[in-house]
């Protein structure tokens, strides 16, 4: 292995994200010329399991055994992702380098040094026969950094062009934020709640998994009340770096604002938490990078309709495309980010962004475990 020099081959990325819709893994080869994806599989996660990460976000009896359980079963899904993107490239695990496995964060508090992503690596290498890199937040909050977000380095990777300023909106259970300028500077940041809410409400007054498309958020009127008591909360306007979670963002924070409201019809509601979403990017955008005139959208949140009309109304000057219309999927993106991320792990390369993060400078991040 040479110092500097990221080692060419196929590497795998897995995402589980905030919205717990299930594992993202993707097959991206990284050579000479640059990175090509050549896999994507999707993975539901088990009913059991989402429920028990869902409620492993909050304090419950028996954390610790709970969540180490958790964990292994985690790390048997990704397994079952890995090997069902390999039969389907046609390739052996060993002809990969390494599994860059994100983990479930359950916690999030990089303001009293910690973030916890549940995960069980040696159990991912010990199942795939690949070498897996993990905890990639922890060496960030360690240098005093937010560990997240991580994904504008990639981003900068992938979607920068010199001389262009373009930002990547990602929107996953919370929404966060990446500005590329033309002088080819990088700042990121979570801009606010986006499926883990919206999600929520659907699952709650629906009995549906997700509001399909936003289409009854659209039937209804935002409620401007309802809209100004959460934009209120402080964290819409503190400055970067910053980040944030279910830890914060949540049904119990929600129901705080509408116990001193009137009450609202549920539709209005999902409608006033997508214009949230949308408005929360939008105010970003225009006070961190003004001069943007291309927003690229990732993540679960652009199979909303809704939620990207919102946008394109809030931001008339900008052109709001899906990620795709540069080369790579929407729902390819962060798992993409994490092959990417592991690649320079192995090659004892930084991984963050500290303009992002606030960490004290850049790091090589995550832990190995050998195949």
């Amino acid at each position: 292995m040479l110092h500097g020099l990221v080692l060419h081959g196929h590497y795998v990325g897995l995402m589980s994200g905030t919205s717990l819709d299930g594992v993202d893994a993707v097959l991206l080869h990284v050579g000479a010329d640059g990175m090509t994806l050549r896999g994507h599989v999707q993975r539901p996660l088990p009913e059991a399991l989402r429920a028990e990460l869902d409620a492993l976000n909050r304090a419950g009896a028996d954390e610790l055994h709970r969540a180490q359980l958790a964990a292994l079963a985690l790390a048997e899904v990704y397994a079952d992702a890995v090997a069902a993107l390999l039969r389907d490239a046609a390739l052996d695990a060993a002809a990969v380098r390494a599994i860059g496995a994100h983990g479930q964060t359950v916690r999030h508090r990089p303001e009293l040094g910690y973030t916890v992503q549940l995960n069980a690596p040696a159990r991912l290498a010990e199942r795939s026969g690949i070498t897996v890199v993990a905890d990639f937040r922890s060496r960030d909050v360690a240098a005093g950094g937010q560990g997240a977000p991580l994904v504008p380095a990639f981003h900068r990777a992938w979607f920068a062009r010199p001389g262009e300023a373009l930002a990547v909106l990602n929107l996953g259970g919370i929404a966060n934020l990446t500005l590329l300028g033309a002088d080819g500077g990088v700042l990121g940041f979570d801009c606010g709640p986006a499926n883990t809410l919206l999600d929520a409400w659907a699952q709650r007054h629906l009995g549906q998994p997700f509001d399909a498309g936003g289409a009854w958020a659209a039937g209804a009127e935002p409620s401007a009340e309802l809209l100004d008591a959460l934009l209120a909360d402080a964290y819409f306007t503190a400055p970067p770096p910053k980040s944030t979670g279910r830890d914060h963002f949540h049904l119990d924070w929600l129901q705080r604002a509408l116990r001193e409201l009137p009450a609202l019809p549920p539709q209005r509601v999902q409608a006033t938490l997508a214009e949230l979403c949308a408005r929360s990017a939008a105010d970003a955008l225009r006070a961190h990078a003004p001069a943007t005139g291309e927003l690229l959208v990732c993540g679960g949140g652009v199979a909303n309709v809704d939620l990207l009309a919102r946008l394109r109304r809030l931001l008339p000057g900008v052109t709001v495309l899906d990620s795709a219309s540069r080369g790579l999927p929407a729902q390819q993106v962060e798992g993409a980010a994490f092959a990417w991320l592991a690649a320079r792990a192995l090659a004892g390369l930084p991984g963050n962004e500290a303009a992002a993060t606030g960490a004290r400078g850049p790091r090589v991040l995550g832990a190995i475990y050998p195949a």
